[in-house]
């Protein structure tokens, strides 16, 4: 987003009405950030918007440090404009001043007219995976097909518990025997300092248990940092993991690595099966010294920070094949958690339809609790190699397609679903306990229609010990805390919902010290 006279004083020879480039800039899958030569941000797209969790239109027009918690010194940005020279491949991990924590990657480039320096294009490629639970696919043809149905862009709705998580053992749902077995491990694990090895499949829900046994442990008051081993350059992720000293290499500073970072909490490494053999070598020696080195530097740091790895496949066969150091993996995998796919836990299938179509009926703003039996056919013989997350973008999809009133049926399906309904097996509707069955045409089998009440969260219960006026308070502080999380902080729409006017709501969040920034995403 550009304020209207901003490109023109960067592009002051462009006629106006002529720059077509920034609808290009707005459709790229990156963060791009144009500022002027003193740093001010002239133009911020959407997915840099939703990588910083800011409002373009309060950055736009700010200083970058402004915006963020960061020196000139450090910012790449500032870097290029001093410089006058590109800066590439710049690993950040910084906090922005609405206190998000991302971990990214920078590259800048001098913008010039006539050989004069008027301001700067910064590139960034997000790589934070603590926003991730159940929103990417990592199989790209099943992703592809997901997106037609113009979903590839909602975030995950669950507010900022302020350590760098959204989930707690609350937020699991699950009744599977094996899936129980592996939450109650993580539970009773939660509290021993002992490195744990989450291991399963894409979408099964690794960060999600991570994130939960931070939260039950004495260090929940402390960070949370995950970073995602396979998504990051091997170049790049020693500097991020170990930190840099300052000349260490060309445009080398001081900064810390996500171990320092992590201090006193707990460091999530995801998918640490794809990190090189030679780098696993440098994390053992720094899991077993408890010390940390940054590159370029001869000083050792003492580290206090709980491990929690995973991987998604057998930790032993990983081992076996050359892809993990089995003493990496003695070290890591203290105790190993096995989370099980979705298609051995089809008993689950049920409840997570209905918590899944509750939340995206209600971000929105429709009705849609209606199932057709052939769908759910499907959804029971599909194989789910995307698991959970696959299945929550699937119902994504089809609330996305649907009108109120109408049940979702297999044309709402997208292509890789839909074009297995080849020759499927029979397979019974969920009990009467979980849905029940709406009326029958004569010609084709009964809809599942999942009722809004069993999937909406708990209602309070009364305490006769409390006053009325207690009560209604109670209710009122968790209704609109639960419609801001559901809109994401928007108050305008969480407002709408409620049938308030913004005014009457700002005034009630405030009656009840509710913060709007507490449900940013």
């Amino acid at each position: 987003m550009m304020k209207p006279n901003a490109i023109h004083s960067l592009f002051p020879d462009i006629a106006p009405g002529s720059v077509s480039f920034l609808s290009i800039l707005d459709q790229f899958d990156m963060g791009v950030v144009i500022t002027d030569t003193v740093g001010k941000i002239l133009y911020f797209n959407d997915v840099q918007a939703r990588i910083d969790n800011l409002d373009p239109n309060d950055v736009v027009g700010q200083k970058v440090t402004d915006c963020y918690r960061v020196d000139d010194d450090v910012t790449p940005i500032m870097k290029c404009v001093h410089s006058g020279r590109t800066v590439d491949n710049f690993a950040c991990y910084y906090r922005t001043r609405l206190g998000k924590v991302v971990n990214s990657v920078h590259n800048v480039y001098p913008l010039h007219s006539y050989e004069t320096l008027i301001g700067t294009i910064c590139f960034v490629r997000d790589y934070s995976i603590t926003r991730e639970t159940f929103e990417t696919i990592s199989q790209p043809h099943a992703s592809r097909e997901i997106r037609t149905f113009n979903i590839s862009g909602t975030p995950a709705k669950r507010r900022d518990l302020g350590n760098g998580t959204r989930f707690s053992f609350n937020d699991i749902i699950g009744k599977s025997s094996e899936f129980v077995k592996a939450v109650e491990s993580a539970r009773v694990a939660a509290d021993s300092p002992s490195s744990i090895m989450l291991y399963g499949e894409t979408g099964t829900g690794k960060e999600l248990l991570a994130q939960s046994i931070h939260n039950k442990s004495a260090r929940k008051s402390k960070p949370f940092t995950a970073i995602n081993c396979a998504a990051i350059p091997e170049h790049l992720l020693e500097g991020i993991l170990f930190g840099t000293a300052k000349g260490a290499f060309t445009g080398a500073m001081d900064k810390q690595g996500l171990f320092e970072q992590a201090e006193g909490g707990t460091l999530f490494l995801d998918e640490i099966n794809s990190m090189s053999i030679g780098l696993q070598a440098k994390l053992l020696r720094v899991i077993q010294e408890r010390k940390v080195r940054r590159i370029g530097s001869l000083k050792e740091n003492n580290m206090d920070i709980r491990i929690i790895s995973s991987v998604n496949e057998d930790p032993h066969q990983a081992a076996e094949r050359g892809a993990l150091r089995y003493d990496l993996l003695y070290r890591l995998g203290v105790l190993i958690i096995r989370i099980p796919p979705l298609r051995e836990r089809m008993e689950d299938m049920e409840k997570l339809i209905c918590h899944f179509l509750h939340k995206h009926s209600l971000l929105l703003e429709k009705k849609i609790n209606v199932i057709s039996a052939d769908v759910m056919d499907l959804f029971h013989n599909h194989h789910w190699i995307g698991n959970v997350r696959e299945l929550e973008h699937v119902i994504e999809g089809a609330v996305n397609l649907v009108t109120d009133g109408e049940a979702i049926e297999i044309r709402h399906m997208p292509v890789h679903i839909s074009q297995s309904t080849v020759s499927l097996p029979s397979v019974s509707t969920p009990s009467t306990s979980l849905a029940e069955k709406g009326t029958a045409t004569p010609a084709g089998p009964l809809n599942v229609v999942f009722p809004v009440d069993s999937c909406a969260p708990a209602p309070v219960v009364f305490h006769p010990k409390k006053s009325l006026a207690n009560i209604q308070a109670e209710n009122e502080s968790r209704t609109i805390r639960e419609m801001l999380a559901f809109f994401q902080g928007n108050v305008s729409r969480a407002a709408r919902k409620l049938g308030l006017s913004p005014q009457l709501l700002h005034y009630k969040m405030k009656k009840h010290n509710i913060q709007r920034k507490e449900f940013l995403i």
